[in-house]
């Protein structure tokens, strides 16, 4: 038998837990990956009812010292208390026009606050209520796995034919590679000019970590083919892939993909569409292949919201992204006739994002108001370099 000890108390084990196993449980940390298992403090009750009344009360404190980024996906309860509200690159840029700002508290996830960091000025302090609140896409590219991709490149003979492009979901680290190897990031929203302009560099992409979207809009929005993208696995010896296979490929996909996004099917579509007549599919582009060409619209979350502001009285429509956005969405239209539903019937929030919750963001902005940094995200100079590189690469975009 073999005893484990954990933060919290010895429990006998009659196998030994994988080191998987441990870190989600939360008892261990991955220094290799973006996402954080701990948050240090003593957190206000989730049940207080005075929670409400604390935030604004520490928020009025701290005045203009303080200035609290509310992504799209986040609770309700939370969006109440953010200054300014849109997708992750969005809120990045709105924090670097906030210099007089000392504290930017990013309720989203760990890469945002790291892209925050990267883009304000060095007096400003990035805080993120909750360690934990990471990405699983993100995390499914680590700097040293795509650091040996690209050695299967060069091996291939095509590592200076490839321009590595980024998506805004990635870790700083990917950033810097981006950056470092020539490569720029893209949102959702702008893709295809980041795709057009990498073409114009190089012969081929790397696109990181999202295959999604880089196959939907290679084949969808370029007019690629599907024969034009090979999908490279970092836990399979030179990714799954042969060396001719890189060579005749256009688009080098990185497994790896939105948790939240990719639980929408052709299913959930064919579903809705006999549920509800007439309704319009609207989806995410990270969402798969054979959803989107099934979808009659597809765009990034601002692009999403902007749909919706359009759309006539009495419309129906069917949303394949996160669900505390839609249900938002939903209840914002509501007074004009607009029937917004979730794509899929079973409800699914993306369970990082959510960690951020009032206990969280209570905390955090007690303490600063204490005068206490708390959970302060910051990225390594050289690091910062070269992924503050990349992205000044894609604000440089036509």
């Amino acid at each position: 038998m073999r005893v484990v000890t954990t933060a919290q108390s010895p429990v006998d084990l009659d196998v030994q837990p994988t080191p998987l196993a441990l870190l989600l449980l939360g008892r261990e940390a991955d220094p290799k990956s973006e996402r954080g298992v701990e948050c240090p403090g003593d957190l206000p009750s989730p049940s207080d009812p005075d929670l409400v009344e604390r935030a604004r009360a520490a928020k009025e404190k701290l005045g203009d010292k303080v200035f609290v980024l509310g992504h799209h996906y986040q609770r309700d309860e939370v969006i109440q208390f953010a200054d300014v509200t849109g997708d992750s690159f969005k809120l990045a840029k709105d924090a670097a026009a906030r210099p007089e700002a000392e504290y930017i508290v990013f309720c989203g996830v760990h890469f945002m606050a790291e892209s925050a960091d990267i883009l304000t000025s060095d007096d400003q302090k990035v805080v993120l209520p909750d360690l934990a609140a990471g990405c699983s896409m993100a995390d499914m590219a680590t700097a040293e796995q795509v650091a040996e991709c690209w050695d299967v490149l060069a091996e291939a003979g095509i590592a200076e034919q490839v321009v590595p492009v980024s998506y805004m979901n990635s870790s700083a680290d990917i950033k810097a590679f981006t950056g470092k190897h020539g490569g720029t990031i893209c949102t959702s929203s702008n893709a295809k000019r980041a795709l057009e302009w990498a073409f114009e560099q190089g012969e081929k992409i790397l696109f990181l970590p999202d295959q999604h979207l880089g196959r939907n809009t290679a084949v969808r929005d370029m007019g690629l083919t599907l024969e034009d993208c090979v999908l490279y696995n970092p836990h399979k010896p030179n990714g799954g892939l042969t060396p001719e296979q890189l060579r005749d490929a256009k688009m080098i996909l990185w497994r790896g993909h939105c948790s939240v996004h990719g639980r929408f099917s052709l299913e959930s579509v064919a579903d809705v569409r006999a549920r509800i007549p007439g309704v319009n599919v609207l989806v995410h582009p990270e969402c798969k292949h054979e959803v989107v060409a099934a979808a009659d619209h597809v765009g990034s979350t601002e692009h999403i919201i902007q749909t919706l502001e359009a759309a006539p009285a009495g419309s129906k429509w069917a949303i394949g992204t996160e669900l505390n956005l839609v249900r938002r969405l939903a209840n914002r239209f509501a007074a004009e006739d607009k029937e917004i539903v979730f794509l899929d019937k079973t409800v699914c929030f993306c369970s990082t994002m959510n960690r951020i919750d009032l206990p969280h963001l209570v905390w955090a902005l007690e303490s600063l108001a204490d005068g206490k940094l708390v959970n302060q995200i910051e990225v390594d100079r050289e690091t910062e370099q070269f992924a503050k590189l990349a992205l000044e690469r894609m604000l440089a975009l036509p």
